[in-house]
């Protein structure tokens, strides 16, 4: 949160191992949470994936501060492990879930 109180979320998000650039999604500051987005990768190689999403609050002319993350990926436990598991069996379906955002960074601050 900044000095002032207020905080400017922003959303970045990981297919892990990297796929380059294509991998990389960010959402833009204070804009609606709903944003969907989606990936070309052919359904045999999800499994071996890890989706990492993070929440960040931008902070002008310094580093960013993390807000919490989750990950998404056969590594990840409880409702997690259980909402990758429904995205693998349900192939070509919007799958949507909340999770909790855990205190745990896997993304650099700058990225």
């Amino acid at each position: 949160m900044d000095s002032n109180g207020y905080s400017d979320p922003f959303v970045k998000i990981y297919l892990k191992p990297d796929m380059g650039k294509k991998a990389k999604y960010k959402t833009q500051i204070k804009i609606n949470f709903l944003t969907e987005f989606s990936y070309e990768i052919k359904h045999a190689e999800l499994a071996k994936k890890t989706l990492d999403v993070s929440v960040w609050d931008y902070d002008m002319g310094k580093s960013n501060d993390f807000i919490g993350g989750c990950q998404l990926g056969i590594t990840a436990k409880g409702e997690s492990l259980k909402h990758w598991y429904e995205c693998l069996k349900n192939k070509d379906k919007k799958i949507e879930r909340w999770h909790v955002l855990l205190n745990q960074n896997n993304v650099e601050a700058d990225d």
